[in-house]
């Protein structure tokens, strides 16, 4: 990214609440990391606490998120870790950041999407938020379940959240859009990041497609000035040594799946 680039994302971060890098990383090092999820998935084993295939009927069964896999898989580490990231991210909190999560969906054909949410509402991060770099590892577009934002929310706290509809989400929380504010969705290529705040309400509709996934890899980041943060979110440098931040109340992991289909 050149300066005005960088210029022109950080005033839309602010203005709406995220902003998207276009091919931030190349096309081989998107199939480079897919390729370790493809092998993941491949063994057929569980990872505990990481990744835990079920038996059953839904796609996301088969193929559910793998949290953390930067703590178990080299390559998931240093994406997280990017110094192209940490760039970006730097540029948009005004400091030093800390990497508290990172996730990889398959999202195959047929899967449910996850009701629009705020991640904070999950990390509580104090005082503050997070910053989320999503990562597109497919083309993702609307048919295939690609992220909707709800620009302008990320100033405007954390909302209560009602029950989402177990036939669109796996999530359980939803929050409606407030009056006067729609989605918008966002499309992407391979390699490209879409930033936005811990507070922006978004979501996903389920990939209504019959042959297309819409995998995406995705990082939270807290500035260096955290206080406080959820258990579930042990931070690190971006040069990947922990750093204990005390922990912060009422948080969980991130997405609370219905029951019905157990937790991750």
């Amino acid at each position: 990214m050149n300066v005005t680039d960088v210029d022109s994302g950080v005033r839309q971060f602010r203005e709406d609440g995220f902003t998207v890098v276009r091919g931030l990383f190349g096309y081989d090092e998107v199939d480079r990391l897919c390729a370790e999820f493809a092998a993941l998935h491949a063994a057929g084993e569980a990872v505990p606490g990481h990744f835990e295939p079920r038996a059953g009927d839904d796609p996301l069964d088969r193929y559910p998120r793998v949290m953390q896999p930067h703590e178990f898989n080299a390559v998931a580490r240093q994406t997280l870790l990017d110094a192209r990231l940490r760039g970006v991210l730097e540029a948009l909190l005004e400091e030093e950041v800390l990497a508290a999560q990172s996730m990889f969906y398959f999202k195959p054909p047929g899967a449910r999407g996850q009701a629009l949410h705020q991640d904070n509402f999950y990390l509580r991060v104090e005082p503050g938020t997070c910053v989320a770099a999503w990562l597109a590892c497919d083309v993702i577009d609307r048919d295939n379940g690609g992220l909707e934002v709800v620009p302008g929310t990320h100033r405007m706290g954390l909302f209560c959240p009602e029950e989402a509809d177990v036939e669109l989400s796996f999530a359980r929380e939803y929050v409606p859009p407030p009056a006067g504010l729609a989605p918008v969705p966002v499309d992407m290529a391979p390699g490209d990041v879409l930033f936005f705040n811990g507070s922006l309400v978004h979501g996903s509709q389920p990939n209504r497609t019959g042959d297309r996934f819409r995998r995406s890899f995705i990082g939270h980041y807290v500035g260096r000035s955290t206080a406080r943060i959820g258990r579930y979110y042990p931070t690190v440098s971006m040069s990947g040594e922990r750093v204990a931040l005390p922990e912060s109340e009422g948080a969980g992991p991130c997405g609370t799946e219905f029951s019905a289909h157990g937790p991750h």
